[in-house]
């Protein structure tokens, strides 16, 4: 496009056009384990898996409740990945105090009894929009009960994507994940331990399947071993340099 005027751009088809303002950050923060809050360019904020309290990790303004009631940090939506305490233990509560919509599979929003008129219900391939975010729900190899396990893409209004695996290990769908949403920033299990794909494990993952631009490992250093420390998530990651190894509370701004 070239500027032709106050306010104008020639289009590459030769058309005049408003100039558009240059995207807003997406804005990460890791609330330690596999929860996160993101908000997107256009001021939507969304809960990932927000395990606040028994999450050694989580900062303490992020374990009080009330800073989810409060208008300034009130959540749109929750996303859950899968029934398992250490990411669904704290929705409900968190659900009824902000009022935000839950976004989980139908059989485990029941489970959660989340209230009436806050379900947003989805499914493998399926789709929920709340404010300026499309919500993609995708594959993870994780075991539960009821259901089954989900990851996450996030698109914004501006095209980027973003992914959250859930807890998952490897599997050869995520070269569709990649192929179809191409996540701009992956959000990867890391810990190991009982729960999923060990540091060298998600390493192989980020290289084989991603291309993304940031690479943010989870699920890590916030239970006891043999869950994975963030030394042995650093050495796994460090020939990567997309990796961004986060501190919990720390907000992340994505230009």
């Amino acid at each position: 496009m070239k500027r032709i005027g106050r306010g104008l751009m020639l289009t590459s088809a030769g058309r005049y056009g408003p100039i558009q303002p240059p995207p807003g950050p997406i804005r990460i923060t890791w609330m330690g384990h596999a929860a996160f809050e993101i908000v997107s360019p256009g001021g939507t904020r969304v809960l990932i898996d927000p395990w606040i309290s028994g999450n050694r990790a989580v900062p303490a303004g992020y374990a009080d409740t009330a800073r989810y009631a409060a208008a300034a940090t009130r959540p749109a939506a929750i996303l859950v990945t899968h029934p398992h305490t250490d990411h669904d233990g704290d929705v409900p509560t968190l659900a009824r105090v902000s009022g935000a919509r839950v976004v989980a599979t139908g059989d485990h929003l029941d489970q959660m009894k989340i209230p009436e008129g806050q379900d947003l219900a989805i499914n493998i391939g399926g789709l929920q929009k709340v404010g300026d975010v499309e919500i993609h729900a995708v594959p993870a190899m994780h075991s539960v009960e009821p259901g089954r396990a989900l990851g996450y893409v996030l698109r914004f209004s501006d095209g980027r994507t973003l992914y959250h695996s859930g807890d998952t290990w490897a599997f050869g769908d995520m070269a569709l994940i990649e192929r179809f949403f191409h996540p701009t920033i992956v959000l990867l299990a890391a810990g190991g331990g009982r729960a999923g794909e060990d540091p060298a494990t998600a390493a192989f993952v980020a290289r084989t399947y991603f291309h993304a631009q940031h690479v943010i490992p989870m699920h890590y250093g916030s239970l006891p071993p043999p869950f994975a420390t963030q030394q042995e998530v650093a050495a796994a990651f460090g020939a990567d340099p997309r990796h961004r190894l986060l501190t919990p509370g720390k907000e992340l701004a994505v230009p």
